[in-house]
């Protein structure tokens, strides 16, 4: 692999810590939901941070595709919804829905677009077999 960028974070005292990127550009509050049985403070979490992170790679992913194609996406955006459970051997397990808003294109140009993303996708790419990820497209009434 050829390195175009590479950056580190550190987080201390884990879910319910303190995550801080090397540049310091974000230095975040952690906090456990009280789903995973904490007190659901103040601060974000790693499905979060997942949630977001995702949901941009893919969008940027979305774009060049488009981008390549030359198609318009227009306004859109990307939506992770990012869900941590067990499997059935118990062991912590992630599970992401990626809602995508294309306004204006038909549902073949829509499908055939988000499904190319997907396998372009740098995060898709590395959950690839590792986890549920669903591809919702989302169009115009």
């Amino acid at each position: 692999m050829k390195t175009l960028y590479t950056t580190s974070a550190t987080t201390a005292g884990g879910r319910a810590g303190k995550a801080t990127t090397a540049d310091g550009k974000l230095s975040l509050d952690l906090s456990v939901p009280k789903e995973l049985g904490g007190n659901s403070g103040s601060g974000t979490n790693p499905e979060q941070l997942f949630a977001m992170g995702y949901s941009s790679c893919y969008g940027s992913a979305l774009q060049h595709v488009a981008d390549q194609q030359k198609i318009d996406l227009g306004n859109f955006s990307v939506t992770a919804e990012v869900s941590l459970g067990k499997n059935e051997e118990g062991d912590f397990q992630l599970a992401v829905i990626l809602d995508t808003y294309i306004p204006g294109v038909s549902v073949d140009q829509g499908e055939a677009l988000i499904n190319e993303a997907h396998e372009v996708c740098p995060y898709s790419r590395a959950t690839e077999d590792n986890i549920d990820v669903t591809l919702n497209l989302l169009l115009d009434e």
